[in-house]
């Protein structure tokens, strides 16, 4: 007996919305960036993409991870404009001010969706190649974002609990 092929997991688009408008949020008060969203997928396979990533975990009312990735050149431009000067990219600082803009564009999203859920403190990787494993049983959404310094990607992993 033949099974029928399983269904994609289904994802609330209201879960996504307010991430679209966090990275426009945040991307233009903090940096004074203007950025695109495009048309947000649901990640395909696990694999190395990006070189630095913030990755905030959520617990209560909803639970997963939203890992926001970066590549190099953009992190470094992006740091600069956030934080007024050039960091190093392998320092500790540089490491703060990637996991800073994840916390500020995963707590705008978390306001938008007036949920009761905690974020966790911003956990950093820092290195070409890396791959953020997540929970089986959740979809990950990708959100592509695109500025005019380069593309960085918000990964939404969550589901209400």
């Amino acid at each position: 007996m033949q099974t029928a092929p399983a269904k994609p997991p289904q994802v609330d688009a209201k879960l996504i919305v307010p991430f679209v408008n966090a990275v426009r949020h945040v991307l233009r008060t903090m940096a004074g960036w203007e950025s695109n969203v495009e048309r947000p997928r649901l990640k395909q396979k696990q694999g190395p993409e990006y070189d630095y990533s913030g990755i905030i975990a959520f617990s209560g009312t909803l639970i997963g991870t939203v890992v926001v990735s970066f590549h190099r050149d953009l992190a470094v431009k992006l740091v600069a404009a956030f934080v007024g000067c050039e960091l190093p990219a392998d320092t500790a600082d540089f490491a703060d001010a990637i996991g800073e803009l994840a916390n500020l564009i995963v707590g705008a999203a978390k306001a938008e969706l007036g949920v009761n859920a905690s974020i966790s403190v911003p956990t950093v990787i820092m290195g070409k190649g890396h791959i953020v494993a997540r929970p089986s049983d959740i979809p990950c959404i990708v959100v592509p974002c695109k500025t005019d310094a380069g593309e960085f990607a918000v990964e939404v992993s969550i589901k209400a609990a």
